[in-house]
């Protein structure tokens, strides 16, 4: 009977299995005619058109119906999540999840502001090169005008066709104009519209996505195992393919952006099948998507860099606030923006940056003077950023940037300074002004080449400057040119960067006044221990000797009281591990996560800070009779209110 049983039981999983496969031969997969085909070694031909290599610059607007409640990110996904801030708020202005969902946010987007030819006269002014307009997000709502789908913006909410007016207001200005697509991850993400509180008097009563009115919205429901950012289904495969060749065939963009890798991943024909679609529909046209990219695409990072040059050009997708308009985000200063996108341009990259709009369509005051202090530097600066490409070097100073997602805030002084070639023009941007009135660039000591002319952007005067054994020293004018940078133009002759070693990396603070000490920049001390990257992640590992340990150099620029937490995983019960800060000894103790990829949480407790300085942060065994290996992926501080 057992034996029976089981046989049956594969005999389901095989059904399941060709019944899947079966769906996947179904699939209806259309392409142009050209030369591409749904294949990686196809795409290797593909050549990144130059108006983006040269434009460098370009502005996004993310923005839809997650805007209306003025919380931030993710709303949509995040109200259904009981004990969330989100799922609070949701209750308290618009009641349970149940009743008034997510599709009830939606008509409250009225847009009754929004210009976007004022806007993108804005834009342009303070430098974008290039414009992205949201396609859909997360939430499965559409800003074009889609015969495939109800739930969109010119049916819904503003009855405009959003991503239609954005396009034509880019035209009008000049600018490339792109397209930004979420759907791909959408079909796993609002699965948590589907469920139910856990506890209280609502305990067990399904949210409105479970409705199977409404699940042209939030999907129908995911089976048990299809949980990951990109689905397993092929019908939901199929949606996606048909609906963004939908909004790319329909408004022929510039520059498809896709939010996570290759579409369902590079072993599906499906996300490659629309990249050789696009390639072939235009072969200059740009497609983004966040995956190591050998020129087939443009990589994309979200918040964060590049550590050095790039070969291939690459992009930063970042925003000068929350990703939606957050009533409780501070804007990052327009300084921020300034030394992004110097650093990127120099490492052969453009920066995307999203500019936050509110609900109804209109900028906060603080964004609008941002914006005209932005066309004030690159006005000037300009020269030093379009059109240019990286030097053999992308830079010198201080402040070495590790590269990779969510790493993007770096205290920046006049010795960080980036470059940038065009023709045969050398620029160097100190990220600051020399507060001594002298700029000393080392990489163009004497045994760099011989200079011949050295000017400052900005500036008509005459300067004194001296190549010495030391590098370039120039004596500044007295009156600023910026409070943000300084660009030398420089010309001469065989110009050859002398090495110029990084100091070690400095931890600095968030803009919150927190910290994260990443894997990528701790010093290891040990001939076992080492850096190793797990998916997309840097963890410390191999740390299986007790004698051995990391260290981290942290700048704090004011005492205070933190909280400590470690990002580690274990396969081992009863690991422990010891934080050293201050004179104090924490003790934190990782739980077994089953896994060496598996991270979660631990604290080591809290430390104060007496005063300000550079401190030495260290975790090594606690007891060295008693280690049990970890791998350590981060460890952060949190500050706490006074």
């Amino acid at each position: 009977m057992k034996q029976t049983m089981r046989m049956l039981a594969l005999l389901a999983v095989a059904a399941v299995g060709a019944a899947r496969a079966e769906d996947a031969v179904k699939l209806n997969l259309p392409i142009a005619q050209g030369p591409f085909k749904a294949d990686m070694e196809s795409l290797k031909a593909y050549q990144c058109p130059e108006w983006f290599r040269d434009a460098k610059f370009g502005m996004w607007a993310h923005w839809g119906p997650q805007a209306v409640p003025e919380m931030g990110d993710w709303y949509a996904q995040r109200m259904y999540k009981q004990g969330e801030q989100k799922y609070q708020d949701h209750l308290e202005r618009w009641g349970h999840p149940s009743e008034h969902g997510y599709k009830d946010i939606i008509p409250l987007w009225k847009a009754e502001k929004w210009d976007p030819e004022r806007l993108m006269e804005l834009y342009k002014k303070a430098g974008a090169k290039y414009f992205v307009s949201m396609g859909t997000h997360h939430d499965n709502f559409y800003l074009w005008n889609s015969k495939l789908h109800k739930w969109n913006s010119v049916n819904m909410g503003p009855k405009r066709d959003v991503v239609g007016d954005w396009q034509k207001a880019a035209q009008k200005n000049g600018l490339k104009f792109g397209v930004s697509e979420h759907l791909g991850a959408s079909f796993t993400w609002f699965q948590w519209s589907h469920k139910a509180d856990k506890d209280g008097p609502k305990a067990g009563v399904p949210y409105d996505g479970a409705n199977e009115k409404w699940q042209d919205l939030y999907h129908f429901p995911a089976a048990p195992d299809d949980t990951k950012w990109y689905s397993t289904n092929p019908k939901w495969h199929q949606q996606w393919f048909d609906r963004i060749r939908e909004l790319v065939d329909g408004y022929k963009p510039d520059l498809l952006y896709t939010d996570g890798g290759v579409a369902f991943g590079p072993e599906h024909t499906v996300g490659l099948s629309m990249i050789a679609h696009l390639y072939n529909s235009n072969p200059q046209m740009v497609y983004n998507c966040k995956q190591v990219s050998e020129g087939r695409w443009v990589q994309d990072l979200e918040r964060g860099v590049m550590s050095g040059v790039n070969p291939y050009p690459w992009q930063t997708d970042t925003s000068i606030g929350d990703w939606y308009y957050n009533k409780n985000w501070k804007f990052r200063p327009v300084s921020w923006t300034i030394h992004m996108l110097v650093d990127i341009v120099s490492k052969n990259g453009n920066l995307l940056l999203n500019i936050v709009q509110r609900p109804d369509g209109s900028l906060d005051p603080e964004v609008e003077q941002q914006l005209a202090d932005l066309a004030i530097w690159i006005n000037i600066h300009g020269e030093a950023i379009y059109g240019t490409r990286p030097w053999l070097v992308y830079g010198e100073g201080a402040v070495k940037t590790k590269g990779g997602n969510f790493k993007e805030d770096f205290k920046y002084t006049a010795k960080d300074i980036r470059f940038t070639t065009k023709g045969g023009t050398l620029y160097a941007t100190a990220l600051g002004w020399p507060a001594d009135g002298k700029l000393v660039v080392r990489s163009l000591a004497e045994p760099a080449g011989k200079i011949t002319s050295v000017a400052l952007l900005g500036s008509s005067a005459k300067l004194d400057w001296q190549q010495t054994a030391t590098g370039l020293v120039v004596q500044m004018p007295a009156e600023k040119v910026s409070e943000f940078t300084a660009t030398l133009k420089i010309t001469g002759a065989d110009l050859k960067p002398v090495p110029v070693p990084f100091e070690p990396v400095v931890v600095q603070a968030d803009s919150k006044g927190n910290y994260k000490l990443d894997a990528n920049d701790a010093e290891l001390h040990g001939d076992q221990i080492k850096t190793e990257t797990k998916g997309v992640h840097a963890n410390i590992g191999f740390w299986d000797k007790p004698t051995e340990w990391a260290s981290w150099k942290v700048q704090f620029d004011k005492p205070g009281k933190f909280k400590i937490n470690l990002s580690a995983a274990t396969t081992h019960e009863g690991a422990v591990a010891a934080v050293e800060i201050a004179g104090e000894k924490l003790i934190a103790k990782p739980a077994k996560t089953g896994n060496w990829e598996d991270v979660k949480s631990c604290s080591a407790g809290m430390v104060e800070i007496k005063q300000a300085g550079v401190v030495t942060l260290a975790v090594r065994a606690a007891d060295g009779a008693k280690w049990k290996a970890i791998n350590l992926r981060q460890v952060n501080l949190t500050a706490v209110a006074p």
